[in-house]
């Protein structure tokens, strides 16, 4: 599938409101696709796509993707399907809707492209690799998980479902299926909750004055990717024939302690020294039935030969631009609260 066949016929985004959805769209319309988005606005927000609302380019719906009748009134000139609608790793519970949305919107997803018979690209996460200690982590290596009875590999287990689902629906319906792992995606309109990771909790104590907690003893490390480095792999994804088929890594090759990042937030956000920082033990939360994964780095071959890509910008500079925006959601929250005082002040004079 070339780039100019995709562009002939529109692309339909799952979870378009979202963090990668809202930046996915952003390139999408701007090199000239036409799109519809799909999001519940469960954990996306019509602010990350306001900017495009109105576009002709651009038709937003807001429906459940789990429901099978979001898909049946769509048009059939679909040149791809990009599927990002998920609900993230069940830390504080939800293991049930973890495991039936990622699997009940997966399958109504591709059975919208069997119909349509066209090309899908599915997000699914370096959780997959699990706690295998073979490192870095490649495509083909194995999925170790702990006991059923751990929620917590919940959602790593239903990200591999969808990634067997899509095969299985590639063999059965010949419809070209790529599988994209990332590899903790950060940036700008990132969820500013445990649901958008780690870096956005932590910019946010700092920024507030608050203890950052830190699970376990801080030294499990992770990779992280900034946003404009996983929507390149997207959209690699989506216009190169040669990944139809695959599974590919998508992420950053840079390996840090997650007490390290907490240390290099809080530098580059020029705040008041010490960190504050609170140890919080895995037994503390989920009735103790927690398993960390203690690294996590991908091999990154597979993606660099195959869509031409490579994480580009370091985590620094990416933190700095991250930092940056949600000082802004902090000054905006300012606002808002001081506006009655500011509005009763200007009464009284």
């Amino acid at each position: 599938m070339s780039l100019s066949v995709v562009s002939s016929k529109y692309i339909l985004v799952t979870g378009v409101a979202g963090f990668l959805g809202s930046h996915l769209l952003d390139r999408l319309l701007a090199v000239g696709h036409r799109v519809i988005g799909m999001d519940d606005l469960s954990k996306g927000s019509l602010s990350n796509i306001a900017g495009h609302i109105g576009n002709p380019a651009f038709r937003f719906l807001e429906r459940d993707a789990t429901d099978p009748a979001a898909f049946s009134d769509l048009s059939e000139d679909a040149g791809c399907l990009v599927h990002l609608a998920s609900h993230k790793i069940p830390r504080y519970g939800n293991a049930l809707a973890t495991l039936q949305v990622n699997t009940r919107s997966c399958e109504n997803a591709l059975e919208f492209a069997r119909k349509v018979g066209c090309k899908s690209v599915l997000a699914s996460t370096s959780d997959v690799y699990g706690r295998n200690p073979k490192l870095p982590f490649a495509e083909d290596d194995d999925s170790v998980f702990g006991s059923s009875k751990v929620a917590r590999w919940g959602y790593a287990v239903s990200k591999l479902f969808t990634e067997h689902l899509a095969f299985a629906y590639q063999e059965a319906y010949g419809i070209p299926v790529s599988l994209l792992r990332f590899f903790g995606s950060y940036g700008p309109r990132n969820h500013v909750s445990w649901w958008g990771g780690p870096q956005a909790v932590f910019i946010d104590a700092i920024l507030n004055d608050h203890d950052i907690s830190i699970h376990g003893d801080g030294l499990q490390t992770r990779s992280f990717t900034y946003v404009a480095d996983t929507i390149d792999g997207i959209y690699a994804a989506m216009t190169t024939p040669e990944a139809n088929g695959e599974i590919l890594n998508v992420g950053s090759t840079h390996e840090i302690t997650i007490l390290d990042l907490a240390r290099t937030i809080h530098r580059l956000a020029r705040t008041p020294w010490p960190l504050k920082c609170t140890f919080v033990s895995y037994e503390s939360f989920t009735g103790g039935k927690y398993e960390d994964v203690r690294r996590r780095v991908p091999d990154i071959e597979r993606s660099q030969r195959i869509l031409g890509i490579k994480a580009r910008v370091g985590l620094e500079e990416g933190l700095l631009q991250t930092i940056c925006w949600q000082r802004s959601l902090v000054s905006s929250a300012a606002v808002v609260s001081e506006s009655p005082r500011l509005q009763e002040t200007a009464v009284r004079l």
